[in-house]
């Protein structure tokens, strides 16, 4: 597997966004890029995240999922895809931020047609307080959980995801970990000709597990955008999470773990549930529980 975890998270979700950064004029490209569009260039392939759970629900429970609800959707980059992917979805999008939900409607959901936009609803609320109609499956994807450091808070918020799903419902996460996830490491992944993503590991406390991470952005003419993105989170493990979600009132949680590529020390994409992993300096891991 890989080992580090700008190449773990690169590898894992391979970007699909095939938007060109432009660059205007005698100005440096990090003045003119869109972190945005760097952001989703970089970390997120929406395909494969939700080819993962299309195929997981239907699997499961023997049938499509509808209804879903995106937290900490940000630009709402997954839940257009959801709603591309079949003319029944339906989707709920929730984030606190404005401004990057703002961005979302002018640059992805506008790329949709006026009959996908009226299947999905952008919420600008707390993931703590949104109150909605039950849904089939409820995303917390790119480990924006992990803004929850207090274990009763996370347990709070997992009690109302499942308060939210309907009757068979299930709840899908993705984790990272590792013995490098809790270093202090700056590792770089090249995107493109033009980008360079940089995953920081700024700081990590051992006794309160707290961590800083920055995403900065090099470009080819030698221009930075530092700290794109900034996260203070605490670094949870599997253990941990799958007890909270235990205690929370989720009949069972399972672990999918990537498989390894024959030949190479590289995750092949391929997810399978598991009960034993590996111990990878780096990898990165889907968590689905069932209401």
């Amino acid at each position: 597997m890989s080992t580090t975890m700008a190449k773990k998270t690169g590898r894992a979700k391979k970007t699909s966004d095939k938007k060109k950064l432009k660059k205007k004029s005698g100005a440096p490209m990090a003045t003119t890029a869109d972190r945005h569009i760097c952001y989703q260039k970089s970390v997120q392939c929406v395909e494969a995240e939700i080819d993962f759970v299309d195929d997981t629900f239907k699997d499961l429970r023997g049938r499509h999922a509808t209804l879903l609800r995106e937290d900490f959707c940000g630009t709402a980059n997954t839940s257009c895809e959801w709603i591309r992917r079949r003319r029944t979805n339906r989707a709920i999008g929730v984030d606190l931020d404005g401004p990057t939900l703002d961005w979302g409607r002018e640059h992805n959901i506008a790329a949709l047609t006026d009959a996908q936009r009226s299947r999905l609803e952008l919420r600008q609320e707390n993931v703590l307080e949104v109150k909605a109609e039950p849904v089939d499956c409820v995303l917390a994807m790119n480990f924006s959980y992990f803004i929850f450091q207090e274990r009763q808070q996370m347990i709070a918020y997992y009690k109302s995801v499942r308060e939210s799903l309907v009757d068979g419902g299930i709840f899908f996460m993705d984790c990272f970990g590792g013995s490098e996830s809790f270093s202090e490491c700056e590792d770089a992944r090249e995107i493109d000709d033009e980008l360079t993503y940089v995953w920081d590991q700024h700081r990590y406390n051992p006794i309160t597990g707290e961590m800083d991470c920055y995403i900065h952005f090099h470009f080819s003419d030698g221009s930075k955008m530092k700290k794109a993105f900034a996260y203070t989170w605490r670094m949870w493990t599997l253990p941990e999470i799958r007890e909270m979600l235990a205690e929370a009132g989720f009949s069972s949680s399972t672990v999918y773990w990537e498989g390894t590529e024959e030949g190479t020390d590289e995750g092949d994409g391929d997810f399978q549930p598991t009960e034993e992993g590996t111990a990878d300096p780096a990898w990165i891991a889907y968590v689905v529980a069932e209401k």
